[in-house]
């Protein structure tokens, strides 16, 4: 009988016709499935004599079916590598499925920017030491930047161990990145950092870019002509106007927020002319005592920093107006403000779309 069997898996001539004799024999009502509902209404011995010459024929079958199914697959392939053909010479679809969510087309045009004014990009961990994002950047214990309602912190792995915080700026990158590299230094830091914040321009999870410059002789003068020379280069337009104000950060002084001048185009406030005046980054000369912090002497060293939202550039740039809806994940926000894989931000034709 098993060779019986055995010639009907054989003989089929396509997957579906091998189911079919699978289900005929091992299915619920199949011929090896009676035999064995069949076995528990014999007595003991012949269910012990009779037992494994069924259990031995389902085996026998179970792999015979597998066997004629890969014979019957890798043919069936065969048959279709021989036959399909793909013409290469044809345009690609006009419209992609895909496209390059405005965070990331604007970390690149940041570092095309900044590339060809001599910045390397640097990085750093998420997950950082209380040291690196607050202390080493010249923030005391009582600071409130480091309160729980501000900060993410997160459960010690060892009893006594300081916790780690989920980083609150890149700012920690310009410390490691002067630990490892030393003066002259020249890098920018894009990055994802978290606070504890959430309504329509904040929330929990958020990008920014950090720029770090530590060099002899540097002056004020220096910050401004590279935000200016970077505003200009970033939305695309000579009337960018800046004006900075005194303000306090821990790890510079002085310390400047940036506002650059704005106007109406078209019934939408756009970066450009001076209208008026809107806050985008702050700025400063990096303090001495960081300076000291990366290992350099701050009486042959000086520097500046500045910082700013990624997130809040793109916004002002491409007209977005709700920053929780860049993590909403929204197909159709995405295909609206997305960009082409190939819209790849160069200097000589537009750092744009």
């Amino acid at each position: 009988m098993s060779d019986a069997l055995l010639d009907r898996i054989a003989a089929a001539s396509d997957l579906t016709e091998l189911d079919s004799v699978r289900v005929a024999l091992l299915g619920k009502s199949g011929e090896i499935t009676a035999r064995l509902k069949s076995l528990g209404s014999m007595d003991p011995g012949a269910r012990a004599a009779e037992a494994p010459k069924v259990h031995a024929l389902r085996e026998k079958v179970t792999g015979a079916i597998a066997e004629r199914k890969a014979s019957l697959e890798a043919a069936e392939l065969e048959s279709r590598l021989a036959t399909e053909t793909i013409d290469l010479s044809l345009p690609a679809p006009e419209t992609v499925s895909g496209t390059v969510h405005p965070v990331s087309q604007v970390m690149d045009e940041l570092a095309e920017i900044f590339a060809d004014l001599g910045f390397s990009v640097a990085e750093g961990p998420e997950i950082e030491t209380q040291w690196y994002n607050f202390t080493a950047l010249n923030m005391p214990e009582d600071h409130p930047a480091r309160a729980m309602q501000d900060t993410f912190y997160l459960e010690p792995r060892t009893p006594g161990e300081e916790p780690y915080v989920l980083r609150t700026h890149t700012s920690p990158v310009q410390i490691r990145a002067g630990e490892s590299h030393g003066a002259p230094i020249y890098v920018i830091a894009p990055g994802r950092v978290y606070r504890s914040d959430s309504d329509a321009t904040h929330t929990p999870m958020f990008h920014q870019v950090e720029g770090f410059v530590i060099d002899k002789g540097i002056t004020l003068g220096h910050l401004k002509w590279t935000l200016e020379t970077f505003l200009k280069a970033f939305f695309e337009r000579d009337d960018v106007v800046l004006r900075m104000r005194p303000s306090y950060f821990p790890f510079t002084e002085p310390s400047a927020e940036v506002d650059v001048g704005w106007s109406i185009e078209k019934g939408r406030r756009v970066v450009g002319g001076q209208q008026g005046w809107m806050e985008v980054l702050g700025s400063g000369i990096v303090h001495p005592r960081v300076i000291s912090n990366v290992g350099l002497d701050p009486d042959e060293w000086q520097g500046f920093a500045f910082g700013c939202g990624i997130d809040r550039l793109a916004m002002l740039k491409y007209g977005m107006d709700d920053l929780r809806a860049f993590f909403d994940g929204d197909i159709r926000w995405l295909k609206h403000y997305g960009f082409r894989a190939l819209d790849v931000p160069t200097l000589s034709g537009g750092v744009g779309a």
